[in-house]
């Protein structure tokens, strides 16, 4: 039996440059029970002959599938955004495997098709503006002898891990009144860890009451958070990027409501309109 909780999920490709690539990973959503596949300014014919070549049986996944110019316009109406990196650098975000960091995104009080998992350019991956948009980023440990992933490889893995937390309830559901030996076999062992990475962020629990912004929200206030810094003089332009992404950080970790978010720009638009009355009267 499916998850329905699979339906609140988009699995977005920025960039996409293989067609092949494309319909592997359509491929394996079908297989995983996920459906939603997000295009942002692909760099190929995602529903081509290659495409559909690789996808199989799962053409519907191509042709259904969301096609958007930026990052931000897919991730417009989400409430929680994940985002890979093949790359060890320096960032704000602890790196966390999949196993530890995916199942957040199958919460129980989130709305229908609210969560991303954001995967980046078969050649660079994501930008680090991009990965500023994610509440959490994941890091899929490989050998050092050749750790870099294919696209189509990285989808299908955390795809599986998706896959096995839905199992995981079903199965524990219907176990009840076995033996246990069935829920010893899905204690999975967990993927390691540096013991030098910092602690994994702490993003607080929801509840039936508590319903997070949305990201394109979160992006308006952000956005107008920078310029009314930028206008009092906390930020000056070429610091801006990297002090306004600790402020992401901070605004991820806590989760703001929609009531939250608007009461803060609230704030800001008044040391607006009073910045503006004291230069007037100069």
């Amino acid at each position: 039996m499916l998850d329905p909780r699979f339906a609140n999920l988009r699995i977005v490709l920025v960039e996409p440059a293989g067609a092949l690539n494309v319909g592997s990973i359509a491929r394996i959503m079908k297989n995983m029970g996920l459906s939603h596949l997000v295009l942002v300014n692909p760099q190929c014919d995602p529903i081509g002959a290659e495409a559909r070549q690789m996808a199989v049986h799962a053409p519907e996944i191509l042709e259904t599938a969301t096609i958007v110019a930026t990052l931000p316009e897919a991730l417009i109406g989400c409430q929680r955004a994940i985002a890979t990196t093949g790359l060890q650098r320096p960032l704000t975000t602890p790196l966390e495997p999949p196993r530890t960091a995916l199942p957040w995104l199958l919460g129980d009080q989130i709305q229908p098709d609210s969560a991303a998992l954001i995967f980046g350019r078969e050649d660079r991956g994501l930008t680090n503006e991009e990965l500023n948009y994610a509440h959490r980023l994941i890091y899929i440990p490989s050998s050092p002898i050749y750790p870099s992933l294919n696209l189509a490889q990285a989808v299908a893995i955390c795809c599986y891990e998706l896959f096995l937390i839905g199992d995981e309830g079903d199965r524990a559901d219907g176990d009840d009144k076995g033996d246990g030996e069935a829920k010893r076999s899905l204690s999975l062992p967990s993927l390691p860890t540096s013991s030098s990475s910092p602690p994994l962020p702490s993003l607080p629990p929801l509840s039936s009451t508590h319903i997070p912004a949305t990201l394109d929200t979160l992006e308006g206030f952000y956005q107008h958070l920078e310029a009314v810094l930028l206008q009092i003089g906390y930020l000056y332009p070429h610091t801006a990027a990297s002090r306004m992404e600790k402020f992401r950080r901070l605004f991820h970790r806590s989760l703001p409501t929609p009531e939250e978010v608007a009461m803060l720009r609230g704030i800001l638009s008044q040391v607006q309109w009073t910045v503006k009355q004291n230069y007037d009267r100069q």
